[in-house]
């Protein structure tokens, strides 16, 4: 079971619960913590300089190939939004429209089920693989009339002036769901600082990712190669991963302006059929409300 196989993103049955809360990093045994952490060990995993940058110079084009090697079937759809966020997506007057701008939307596995569930929820949609997009705009469900999905990268200088192209209005939600960790470290203020423009006073970010010591950064630690800096990896395709901590998360949240209404780990155990095996899933959860004058928390 090489690294990607288990690491592009948990794959949750609707049935299945939705995991163990907690704020305390996952222990880690003697051994897994020397694959991490020993200086040896770095050693062997870390990625050359020059490997570094081609693999930030070619991110759109690696997450091209995958979605032309996968198209739509590699995820599933995401029926656990609601049970996880029913607050957010549970307007106070039923006839009130709410709009969500879902970051790195892929090919809908999170607003597809949304759209059929919620009718009056509007859906901007956006990711930086024109592949992505052109998947989500042949969907059989994409309807012009309550989804625009269009492409942008959220780390460029003209993003801004392409959300301004294509979304008429401030938002409620946004979504960021397996996103923020394909991004550069350096870069993920940027993104965020990009998002705080779109949502309304008081609009909400819903985040899910990656959490510190995740069994698919077990798995690269024991690969050579594969490390590009602390908590960043790049798999055998070229896309890449961020493992997050909860004080990571704080911080980032908070400097962007940002108050943190929910800030957790996830941990679930998945079970490999095929290799029989059953692996440590730990995911990062949030809540993370647009920050204005005089806001305070409740």
């Amino acid at each position: 079971m090489s690294a990607e196989n288990v690491d592009i993103e948990e794959k949750i049955d609707s049935n299945r619960p939705v995991g163990c809360r907690s704020t305390n990093i996952r222990k880690l045994t003697d051994e897994e913590y020397n694959c991490l952490y020993s200086e040896d060990e770095q050693k062997k995993q870390i990625v050359s300089t020059f490997k570094q940058n081609q693999y930030e110079i070619n991110a759109r084009k690696h997450w091209d190939q995958f979605y032309k090697r996968n198209t739509t079937k590699f995820f599933k759809d995401r029926h656990w939004t609601l049970q996880e966020f029913e607050q957010e997506f549970n307007p106070k007057n039923e006839e009130e429209r709410l709009i969500l701008f879902e970051i790195g939307c892929g090919t809908g596995n999170f607003i597809f089920p949304l759209v059929e569930q919620l009718p009056k929820l509007y859906v901007y949609a956006c990711d930086f693989s024109s592949r992505a997009i052109q998947l989500v705009k042949s969907n059989e469900y994409y309807d012009t009339k309550r989804i625009c999905a269009f492409v942008c990268d959220l780390t460029a200088d003209n993003c801004c002036d392409i959300f301004h192209e294509n979304i008429r209005e401030q938002v409620d939600i946004v979504s960021m769901v397996f996103v923020l960790s394909a991004i550069h470290p350096d870069k993920m203020k940027q993104v965020l600082n990009n998002v705080y423009n779109v949502l309304k006073p008081n609009g909400c970010i819903l985040f899910r990712d990656y959490g510190l010591h995740d069994y698919a950064m077990l798995r690269f630690s024991k690969q050579r190669q594969h490390k590009l800096e602390n908590n960043f990896y790049v798999r055998q395709d070229g896309t890449r991963a961020y493992f997050f901590s909860l004080n990571y998360i704080e911080e980032l949240f908070q400097s962007s302006n940002f108050d943190i209404l929910e800030n957790c780990y996830i941990f679930k155990d998945t079970i490999n059929i095929k290799e029989n095996v059953c692996v440590p899933r730990v995911f990062v959860q949030g809540k993370f409300r647009k920050k204005t004058i005089n806001s305070q928390l409740p």
